[in-house]
């Protein structure tokens, strides 16, 4: 790889920023600031040069200009990674916040989306036709992110992963190269985008199969802490073998100081399920209604609602700008064990903001063969993320002690594998490699084809193998 001396850079800088139809924004700036802030506020990076991207012939200069300079780039879709992914220390971060556009086609049930969107913006294009896309559980979340991490939701148990929606995709390569990835052209690439997150190109637009959604039963149903054990041991048992329009997270949190909560319950510790049911109010009830005869809510919040208000519901509780570490981990059970150190580790949650998700990831997803795509846990049934999370940097050591002895505790019950977008930037190469498995060895292949000098770096890495 070329390196360049400072004068050399500013020179290519210069040339950079005239090219461009976007922003070129640089250390020193007014707004360098502001653009290099992301999501999670324990990050904090001061990259090279942030290019705001126009259009995919931006995304190519700026891949051109960083692989001339000696530079890693990182890409920025949504801003919301976890490990801090769309930024990097002297790099180059080609940031597709402009690029949002979102086409869809009621007829085809499909929709294309460019790179910088959110889900929030999807969900409200697509909710306008009764339809919607396979998306997380916050719609602040970029598109891009979720979807080449694998993407697992509300939709997962009906319609599978984001990644088993997706039916192509327009990349520019760390050769600057445009290409077009579907199951017939480029079909190694495709395959290699559909779990294997950044390391493989720059993804400018996603076109995403739809499906026929507008208003679920959804929404949380919470009890007091204590109740956890009871509640998660019935929660496993009633829904292992539930239809695929049967959804619900378990989750243990603390309850935020107001509406809609009752005020008893302001700053308590609890466990709950969100819900999310895409059949039948009948069928609905009928698994609701197991749930409260066998242990009665202390709030029950579950409902007809609007898909992209379910998608939404948790937005306001956790804006960009918090403090956060993330750790997670497939599970195929959760042993008696397994859930008595969640209880104990639920009991010391130490801020309010931080929590524990159990998400399904069985049903549809599970019908997928586990090398069909680079996502390759087919066989897992849930997918855990413990966040410590806090607005205030003087506690992000206590978020972060607490994430990881809670994890280390739970991770011999473990499958050994985890969600890369559920994976910080400290996990190492032996996490990543245990998280692809069976697959490693042929994404490192389609990363030697497609970047083989490793120029796109900065996330889950995976190294090149001829």
């Amino acid at each position: 790889m070329t390196t360049t001396n400072t004068t050399d850079r500013t020179s290519t800088t210069d040339a950079l920023r005239k090219g461009l139809k976007g922003k070129l924004v640089l250390p020193g700036e007014p707004s360098y600031d502001a653009a290099r802030a992301v999501y999670n506020a324990m990050i904090d990076k001061r990259p090279a040069a942030i290019v705001e991207c126009a259009d995919g012939g931006d995304v190519a200069r700026a891949i051109t200009f960083a692989r001339d300079s000696g530079l890693a780039a990182a890409i920025r879709g949504g801003r919301h990674s976890g490990g801090g992914f769309g930024t990097c220390d002297g790099g180059v971060v080609i940031d597709l916040t402009a690029l949002r556009a979102i086409e869809v086609d009621p007829s085809a049930r499909t929709v294309r989306v460019e790179g910088g969107a959110t889900w929030g913006e999807v969900d409200k294009a697509t909710h306008a036709h009764g339809l919607a896309v396979p998306c997380g559980v916050i719609s602040t979340t970029g598109v891009g992110g979720l979807t080449l991490g694998g993407g697992h939701g509300y939709l997962t148990r009906k319609y599978g992963l984001t990644v088993d929606n997706l039916i192509a995709a327009e990349v520019v390569l760390a050769d600057g190269r445009k290409v077009h990835a579907n199951a017939k052209e480029n079909a190694d690439l495709f395959w290699a985008l559909r779990g294997g997150g950044g390391n493989f190109g720059v993804v400018t637009a996603f076109h995403f199969k739809a499906h026929p959604v507008h208003t679920v039963i959804g929404g949380p149903m919470i009890w007091p802490l204590a109740d956890a054990p009871e509640v998660m041991k019935f929660y496993l048992q009633e829904t292992a073998d539930a239809p695929d329009d049967v959804y619900g997270f378990f989750a243990t949190m603390t309850v935020p100081p107001g509406p809609p909560f009752p005020e008893p319950l302001h700053l308590t510790k609890v466990c709950g399920i969100v819900w999310c049911f895409t059949g039948g109010a009948e069928q609905a009830e009928a698994v609701l209604g197991r749930f409260r005869r066998f242990k009665a809510p202390a709030a029950d919040f579950v409902g007809p609602i609007p898909m992209p208000s379910l998608n939404g519901m948790f937005d306001a509780l956790y804006p960009s700008g918090l403090q956060w570490y993330w750790k997670g981990d497939f599970f195929e059970k959760v042993d008696p064990t397994a859930i008595a150190l969640h209880l104990k580790y639920s009991e010391q949650l130490p801020t309010m903001h931080s929590a524990m998700h159990l998400y399904p990831i069985d049903g549809a997803a599970a019908r997928v063969g586990e090398a069909d795509t680079a996502w390759g846990h087919r066989r897992a049934k849930f997918s855990e993320v413990i966040v410590g999370v806090d607005p205030e940097p003087v506690n992000a050591g206590r978020i972060r002690s607490w994430a990881r002895d809670y994890w280390m505790a739970l991770h011999p019950h473990s499958s050994g594998a985890a969600y890369v977008n559920f994976m910080m930037a400290d996990e190492g190469d032996e996490r990543v490699r245990a998280t692809y498995g069976a697959n490693y060895q042929r994404l490192a292949q389609v990363k030697h084809k497609y970047d083989p000098n490793n120029l796109l770096r900065v996330n889950q890495n995976i190294l090149a193998r001829g």
